[in-house]
């Protein structure tokens, strides 16, 4: 059929083919026709011929090169040509779209647009329906065309990073060239994921250098890409074992460079979302490589003042580690403690809230390597002068796992707590946290009276104390003072009691 069909055309190879007539070939999917024995019926006549499509060749061969257009005219539809040629149709389309645009100007070359969106449609359809395994030439056309649109220079950030609260966003900045990047992102998604993807090949042009590029883009400003890529990320971590050594190594690096380095990236929200799931999949025993990164590269995160955008994913990855390894909890709350917060409230409140969640995975015998320096901690948040903060650390004891703990551990536990309700019930200015502290009060009455009884009266026998040291230090005070308005002088008599010293028969007798 193809043989009669062809002997109609002008003698030209398929390759190298001028004298197929586009204008009979809309661009885009608008496109009806069908083979149908020896010859190809449309549903519309050759005299209703879109100008546009006229127009949009010609534009396309002044603004691309005419080696674009060497195997394959790239306004053909894949329907529209035997199976034998589509993946060289797919070459010739792929190379069409290595054209970028400026789209500061949304005027300008518009019809170029539509019809480089519509080509990158019609790849991602075909790279959809997986009819073929993809060659080798293909694959590198294809990672070159993804190259070319995506790995890009950003601007400067002109933005201050001083402004606004630890968990106040920015508003985001959408990418105006966006209708193009998503379909680019889409085509390279479905590329990765496709089962005529030969990993070994693949392996070979999504290497270090593409990776790193990738991970590059995390730092856009556009939360869309932003979220493309970290679905292409896992995707690339999944597929290729080969390179996961390579992606932990530049994720930590990428860190690291934040912690301690630039402390902005707009992208670690998402960078920890994607290892959450990496860690969530670590085989037991966990490799000393893996503690290193939860010690080095997860727990300094706590550090920067921007905390409170990736906090969520953060305490999901730090909790991950503590369920595989039940070990790991003491090391974690030391860490925690280590980088706690001493002038931001706002901080304090996010660190009590990630430790409840570290509690709650935490079991007696881990909680005994760390118990006193953390109720030490805690005792001072029930007391801070932040109501906020305040009513985080007394909102523990909601916790039935955190009860329980203390419960069993009352005897270390309650001595360095109860000092600590008892000031706040003597004078906190909050009503709200008056209450709160009476609840926790009653609560470890009814858990141990007779500890509560024996607490308090420590705590009175110490208050007293330190009320005498206060006065005695009160006294010397004002003694000082008063002989620093009434200097000695050489005209001052002075009583002086002689010592008698024993004799030296007596004393050695």
């Amino acid at each position: 059929m193809w043989k009669q069909f062809l002997s109609k055309l002008p003698h030209k190879s398929f390759h190298s083919d001028a004298s197929l007539d586009l204008t009979h070939l809309p661009p885009g999917n608008n496109g009806t026709g069908s083979v149908n024995g020896n010859s190809i019926h449309r549903t519309s006549s050759d005299n209703v011929v879109s100008s546009r499509s006229t127009t949009m060749k010609r534009t396309a061969s002044a603004i691309f090169p005419s080696s674009v257009v060497t195997s394959a005219e790239p306004l053909l539809l894949f329907k529209d040509v035997p199976n034998a040629e589509k993946q060289n149709l797919f070459i010739s389309k792929l190379n069409f779209c290595c054209h970028v645009f400026d789209f500061s100007d949304p005027n300008k070359n518009s019809p170029e647009k539509d019809m480089k969106r519509q080509v990158l449609l019609d790849l991602i359809g075909y790279v959809d329906a997986g009819t073929s395994r993809f060659t080798e030439p293909v694959i590198s056309a294809s990672c070159k065309m993804i190259a070319i649109n995506l790995f890009r220079a950003f601007p400067p950030n002109t933005r201050s990073s001083n402004g606004g609260g630890e968990t106040e966003e920015e508003v985001p900045v959408f990418d105006p060239a966006w209708t193009h990047l998503q379909l680019v992102y889409d085509l390279l998604l479905k590329f990765i994921e496709s089962s005529s993807l030969d990993g070994k090949i693949g392996k070979k042009y999504i290497d270090h250098s593409f990776i790193m590029r990738l991970l590059d883009l995390f730092d856009s400003e556009d939360p869309r890409e932003r979220d493309c890529l970290k679905t292409i990320l896992h995707r690339i971590y999944g597929k290729f074992m080969v390179h996961r050594p390579f992606i932990r190594k530049a994720v930590s690096n990428i860190f690291c460079r934040f912690v301690f380095e630039t402390d902005r990236h707009n992208g670690i929200a998402e960078i920890l979302e994607v290892f959450g799931s990496v860690i969530s999949g670590f085989a037991l025993p966990l490799k000393e490589e893996h503690k290193l990164l939860l010690w080095r590269v997860l727990m300094p995160l706590h550090k920067p003042k921007t905390l409170g955008i990736y906090l969520q994913q953060l305490t999901y990855c730090v909790t991950q580690f503590i369920e595989k390894e039940p070990k790991l909890a003491s090391s974690v709350i030391k860490g925690l403690l280590r980088y706690w917060p001493v002038t931001s409230s706002q901080k304090e409140v996010m660190f009590l809230s990630e430790l409840e969640e570290i509690l709650e995975a935490t079991n007696t015998a881990e909680l005994q390597g760390c118990m006193i320096p953390l109720f030490h901690r805690i005792g001072f948040c029930i007391n801070s002068s932040h109501f906020q903060v305040a009513e985080r650390a007394l909102s523990l004891w909601n916790n039935n796992h955190v009860i329980n703990l203390m419960a069993q551990n009352r005897q270390a536990i309650m001595p360095l707590i109860l000092p600590a309700l008892e000031r706040n019930h003597q004078s906190h200015w909050n009503q709200a946290v008056l209450n709160l502290t009476q609840n926790v009060k009653k609560m470890f009455s009814e858990m141990d009276e007779e500890l509560v009884l024996a607490c308090k009266k420590k705590f009175e026998e110490e208050k007293k104390q330190k009320t005498m040291e206060e006065k005695r230090r009160l006294i010397w005070e004002h003694m000082e003072t008063s002989a620093a308005f009434h200097p000695v002088t050489r005209n001052t008599t002075l009583l002086v009691v002689p010592v008698v010293a024993p004799p030296i028969a007596a004393a050695l007798t």
